[in-house]
């Protein structure tokens, strides 16, 4: 039985998403972990505006923006669709904090099986006058979240408790690894035909979304930010918000507007915004580090 060629790009995808995370777990303790919750405001403001502020600023967007309404919708949908893998290792990166980080993805992955459908309907109904009964698999979306992200995080936390100087021997050509993988398999998502397991983005589509994608994109870095710094927060703990909100779950928006609604028109805001978050949003790390006078801009010196 032979596999399609968009089975084994989304197989190579998840692979990589989760030898990320083993990477970032490799760099916490269960202590950073229970931390997060012994002292919750950080991720309760963090999480508040992954869940509640995101939408809204998708939803102003979309109705000054001038798409077509399935674009409007996909920009809703990828805005419903916070946090993930990629997320985690921009906080880890940049110096963040990587236990709320994880914790944030964790929760938030799940609370969006209840949220999504509504603020997609919504924005379905807004937008192009109908409803859908979307609702998001439990166990599909939990397997998900349990395999890709909390399995090999738990694992590379282990390591570290069990093998300290292994793990940092491990942690040091994983990161070029990591970032060479999420280089190639998103490239081949957002550059090869849709018979080769990519996208079939036309260079029409890029320079119509492109614009939006960037506005969207800087919305949610700031907005992340400034809402924990409004708080109180210190200035790892800002980054990760940022990262979190302006770095989205795209493989999970590709999977509700492809799969679930059927609409490939609605999977190209998260196609492009995924080629350009995760450098607008290095740009955005490297800056706000050195304007808080962070002596660590990026967790290199281990390469």
């Amino acid at each position: 039985m032979s596999l399609s060629p968009t089975l084994i790009v989304d197989i190579a995808v998840g692979s990589v998403l989760a030898l990320v995370m083993f990477g970032v777990g490799l760099s916490l303790t269960f202590s950073d972990v229970t931390r997060v919750f012994r002292k919750p405001g950080g991720f309760v403001t963090a999480l508040s505006a992954q869940m509640l502020g995101l939408p809204v600023i998708a939803f102003i967007i979309a109705l000054i923006a001038p798409v077509s309404d399935e674009l409007k919708v996909g920009f809703i949908i990828l805005a419903a669709s916070p946090g993930g893998a990629t997320s985690g290792f921009l906080t880890y990166l940049w110096r963040g904090n990587v236990a709320l980080s994880l914790s944030l993805t964790s929760v938030n992955s799940l609370l969006t099986l209840f949220s999504i459908p509504v603020v997609v309907n919504l924005a379905l109904h807004v937008f192009m006058y109908k409803s859908t009964d979307l609702h998001l698999p439990f166990w599909d979306t939990f397997a998900h979240i349990f395999f890709i992200t909390i399995i090999p995080a738990t694992l590379g936390i282990l390591i570290r408790r069990r093998f300290p100087l292994a793990a940092e021997k491990i942690s040091k050509p994983s990161k070029y690894i990591m970032l060479s993988l999420l280089a190639a398999v998103f490239a081949i998502k957002l550059f090869a035909g849709e018979k080769h397991g990519g996208s079939g983005l036309t260079p029409e589509d890029f320079v119509i979304i492109t614009p939006i994608a960037l506005i969207q994109n800087a919305s949610c870095l700031f907005f992340g930010y400034f809402a924990m710094k409004k708080m109180g927060h210190p200035h790892p703990s800002r980054i990760t918000a940022a990262m979190e909100s302006g770095v989205q779950n795209t493989t999970l928006a590709f999977l509700i507007a492809s799969t679930m609604l059927g609409n490939q028109e609605m999977v190209k805001p998260a196609l492009v915004y995924s080629m350009y978050s995760f450098w607008t949003a290095c740009i955005f790390a490297y800056v706000a580090n050195r304007i808080s006078g962070s002596k660590a801009e990026i967790n290199l010196q281990d390469y």
